[in-house]
């Protein structure tokens, strides 16, 4: 299994895009890639690259670049996307549902074999081919269906109860996106995806932008 450091986070983030322009270059025929063109296809120094690639365990070739197969190998194993987990949405609305059908999760070994909610007008329906079950039979859900991971998309307000009962029914790892900060165990890992936390950054970055723009026009 690799080691995974908190140092590592900002490397990780970037090893999807990372994965990307090697699938790109299987696609094309090459043979090799080369950290430099990664560098410049992504805005990043080359020994940036070099450093995100190393916690892999996978080498470069001196004129060459790094072996585009080996390397989707690579990081695949890293990020353990080279094996099937079974993930449920807790929480089928518009959010629930668009994560349920998003492709690139299978593509990454990632699948929603089904939802929660609890309003019985979704319960008995699907969302891209996944049931929706009714959120009071969650735990044994997760216990008969072999559940990995939980994707947590319900109102703020019942974060906490559902966190809670998704332990309780042996979750490790939840994928939140409310905006609660939840308890867990020390054992359970959360990642938290606060959307108005990105569309701030992103109103930051306009404003930024549009403001060096009128300097420059001035």
């Amino acid at each position: 299994m690799p080691k995974f450091k908190v140092s590592y986070a900002p490397s990780v983030r970037r090893l999807p895009s990372y994965l990307l322009l090697a699938k790109q270059a299987q696609e094309h025929g090459d043979e090799y890639i080369s950290g430099t063109l990664i560098a410049l296809e992504l805005s990043l120094e080359p020994i940036q690259v070099r450093k995100d690639l190393s916690i892999t365990g996978i080498a470069g070739k001196p004129k060459r670049g790094y072996p585009v197969v080996p390397l989707i190998s690579a990081i695949e194993s890293y990020l353990n996307w080279d094996k099937r987990v079974d993930a449920i949405v807790v929480g089928a609305g518009n959010l629930g549902s668009a994560l349920s059908g998003f492709p690139g999760f299978k593509q990454h070994g990632l699948y929603i074999v089904a939802g929660f909610d609890a309003d019985p007008g979704k319960v008995g329906s699907t969302i891209h081919d996944s049931p929706v079950y009714p959120i009071s039979q969650l735990a044994e859900r997760i216990v008969s269906m072999n559940i990995a991971v939980a994707i947590l998309t319900v109102p703020s307000a019942n974060a906490q109860d559902v966190a809670t009962i998704l332990v309780s029914a042996g979750i490790k790892a939840i994928w939140n996106f409310t905006n609660v900060k939840l308890k867990v165990p020390d054992d359970v890992v959360v990642q938290n995806e606060d959307l108005s936390s990105g569309y701030a950054m992103l109103s930051m970055k306009r404003r930024i932008k549009s403001a060096l723009m009128l300097d420059d026009a001035d």
